[in-house]
């Protein structure tokens, strides 16, 4: 039998998938299983999106198109960054990509040699990890630290630049921590990047789900309007609760979103043009359904904080951003693994271990608001009543 690739032998894909197989298993048997593993909104798309969706298929818009994306949706998203950040890119500046995600990999592999160093968030999203690992690429991690709230130290991210850093990602607000840089800070990572002329990836995929008034959105694309180093990662799955579409946006140097591009057009062509018609309805149309998410994900934040911070040997900071509480279990003697199985198999909840989002993860497990208040007050109650009786 010949062997794979060495790439292949490198590709870890995303672990989360993991848990939930594991869940489901359980169910199958007839366990009742709460679902906080997977960054998955409960909510539908909004009907304006969909019937956008709708609206376009039948009309016949079931063609190819350009790789780049539709021209209007790349028309909307220009007006959506000048509205948000400040700037209005050029049409060479936009890239439409099969989701959010892929972007990760496409940015990586146009930028980064094999043996280069990619600085990472740890914590972090573990598609970092896995692109930057299929990319033959070396992640260099920076650590997230508790007592700063999860927010990236703009020192500790200048003293892991070598003479081989050749991108830095930079996630706010994040996955897993759901914490959310407060401006300066933002301002002292762009300008590091541009100080040592570095590339520079914004994954700003929670942008629009920031709860706490006192932090404002800042991307730190305002130093260089995405023309020289930095890269904007953004979709639609989180805000527009449109995992399953697949959509995504890019905003970066000329030729480095031509060369992404390229990529794209490589890999599956182009993105379906009805999907893309949804996106311009999600950015131009009714919003109401998203401030009325928002406003449910944020008093679910208050009751999964509040609850895990009632249980013996969990501690929990109350993030101020994104879909995801992490909560501190060291108290309880177990490990992240060990918890993460027993809130599964003793508690019915499905939760992700934190190691799970890099080494600095360790102690701590990831928990998705994005179930009903209900459920949530139900699982407290489960892994208390577990703990209690172990």
């Amino acid at each position: 039998m010949k062997s794979l690739s060495d790439v292949a032998y490198q590709i870890d894909g995303q672990p989360m998938f993991k848990i939930l197989d594991l869940a489901q298993k359980l169910e199958r048997e007839g366990k009742k299983i709460l679902h906080f593993e997977l960054g998955e909104p409960d909510f539908d798309t909004p009907s304006n999106i969909v019937s956008a969706a709708c609206d376009a298929l039948k009309s016949g818009d079931t063609h190819y198109t350009s790789s780049m994306g539709l021209y209007d949706f790349r028309e909307v998203a220009q007006k959506a960054t000048l509205h948000s950040r400040g700037f209005l890119p050029t049409i060479e500046q936009v890239l439409v990509a099969p989701g959010a995600n892929s972007i990760i990999y496409l940015a990586i592999k146009c930028l980064v040699n094999p043996d280069e160093e990619v600085i990472v968030p740890d914590p972090g999203f573990p598609t970092y990890y896995s692109a930057i690992k299929a990319c033959g690429a070396k992640a260099v991690t920076v650590k997230l630290k508790e007592e700063n709230q999860f927010r990236l130290d703009p020192n500790d991210l200048e003293n892991a630049i070598t003479s081989k850093t050749r991108l830095i990602i930079l996630n706010t607000p994040s996955n897993p921590t759901g914490s959310v840089m407060l401006p300066d800070e933002i301002r002292q990572v762009a300008e590091i990047a541009r100080k040592h002329d570095i590339y520079l990836l914004s994954d700003e995929i929670y942008g629009r789900l920031i709860f706490n008034n006192e932090k404002s959105f800042l991307s730190p694309s305002y130093i260089d309007h995405c023309k020289e180093r930095t890269i904007i990662l953004n979709g639609f799955s989180k805000a527009f609760a449109m995992t399953g579409w697949r959509l995504g946006v890019a905003i970066g140097p000329e030729e480095v979103i031509e060369k992404m591009g390229l990529l794209v057009s490589t890999i599956v062509s182009c993105v379906p043009p009805f999907i893309q018609r949804a996106g311009i309805e999600a950015i131009s149309g009714d919003q109401s359904a998203l401030v009325k998410m928002k406003n449910e994900y944020d008093n679910r934040r208050k009751i999964l904080v509040d609850g895990l911070n009632t249980i013996d040997g969990i501690s929990c900071i109350e993030p101020d951003g994104a879909i995801y509480a992490f909560p501190n279990i060291s108290g309880t003697g177990m490990t992240s693994d060990e918890f993460a199985n027993f809130a599964l198999e003793k508690a019915g909840v499905a939760l992700l271990p934190g190691n799970n989002f890099g080494e600095a993860g360790e102690g701590f497990v990831r928990i998705c608001y994005v179930n009903t208040s209900d459920n949530i007050k139900k699982a407290i109650e489960n892994i208390k009543k577990a703990l209690k009786d172990r």
